[in-house]
């Protein structure tokens, strides 16, 4: 088990090289010029621009560019940012990053809350009509784009009724839309995968045996089939988690929420590239983190990866 800890952080290490790396590249050849986007509107003269742009080091090299970017974050130092001058960019990341970290994790808590149990009952009760309430309902979540969600919800709950909040993060109000929204797919996603898993473990011959023992309706469920059905959707929360972050770029930006998302974007519209480089080095250091993690969670829950 050590080894293959050890072997999964070092790959893990790699694709965080190769993603940095295809980032900066990309941001690097990326039309425009940052000390014009930076001055926005404002006359300047082309020595005042070369001074910016000397102070940024912009006219030095790819690869030069790239090692100091390297040798800095290898001291913890990952910058100021150019659209926000002289603010630390490791204050901007860990304020946005606790903003949408509230956002994903109660989306991912109300998803697993309602998803789990509705998707095993629906199994259970196969072509009843909360079987087919959950397939249906589970099968919009997931073919509606969660930005138009969002917008519908913004025009009826606060434009035509009033009842909460557009944008921002002001107060407790403020997040039952965003939180809402980005659930509902995750929501739908379980649900589905939920419901197939447990048909498949129900007509398992363990089960059967279970059954003609005559072990109780709920102990049948909770030891044999719930555990045994949880493990691809382990695979799917642990996807689901890594890229739930990424996903709020959208809703942050249709609800103007102060996190990495909204961050992220404005950073790639002023052509920040050392903003851009720390957020998509966290994002890739959450999914490695969550990939190993949901390797290790199989282990807890099924004992034959233990032994294999």
């Amino acid at each position: 088990m050590i080894s293959y800890l050890i072997k999964r952080i070092l790959q893990g290490g790699l694709v965080l090289f190769m993603v940095t790396f295809f980032t900066f590249t990309v941001m690097y050849f990326m039309p425009g010029d940052p000390a014009r986007t930076m001055v926005g509107q404002a006359r300047v003269t082309e020595a005042q621009l070369e001074l910016i742009r000397n102070k940024w080091n912009l006219n030095d090299g790819f690869l030069e560019r790239y090692w100091s970017w390297i040798s800095n974050l290898a001291t913890g130092d990952l910058g100021t940012s150019m659209m926000r001058p002289g603010q630390p960019i490791k204050d901007m990341i860990q304020s946005a990053s606790w903003m949408t970290l509230q956002l994903t994790t109660l989306a991912m808590v109300i998803s697993l809350l309602i998803a789990v149990p509705v998707g095993v009952l629906a199994a259970t009760k196969r072509n009843s009509i909360l079987d087919y309430i959950s397939t249906f309902g589970s099968t919009l979540g997931v073919a509606i784009p969660n930005y138009w969600i969002g917008i519908m919800a913004i025009v009826f709950f606060s434009v035509n009724l009033g009842w909460l909040p557009p944008y921002g993060a002001d107060s407790w109000r403020a997040y039952i839309l965003p939180v809402l929204v980005l659930s509902i797919e995750e929501m739908a996603a379980v649900m589905r995968l939920m419901r197939g898993t447990t048909i498949e473990v129900l007509g398992q011959d363990y089960v059967k045996t279970a059954e003609a023992k005559g072990l109780h309706r709920n102990a049948i469920l909770t030891r044999h089939v719930v555990r045994n059905a949880l493990l691809p959707v382990i695979t799917l929360i642990g996807y689901r988690m890594a890229f739930i972050l990424s996903g709020t770029i959208v809703i942050e930006t249709v609800f103007s929420w102060p996190g990495l998302g909204q961050l992220f974007f404005d950073a790639i519209t002023n052509k920040d590239l050392q903003v851009v480089q720390a957020i998509v080095l966290l994002l890739t250091c959450i999914v490695v983190l969550m990939n190993i993690i949901t390797d290790m969670m199989y282990a807890v829950i099924d004992p034959r990866v233990r032994v294999r």
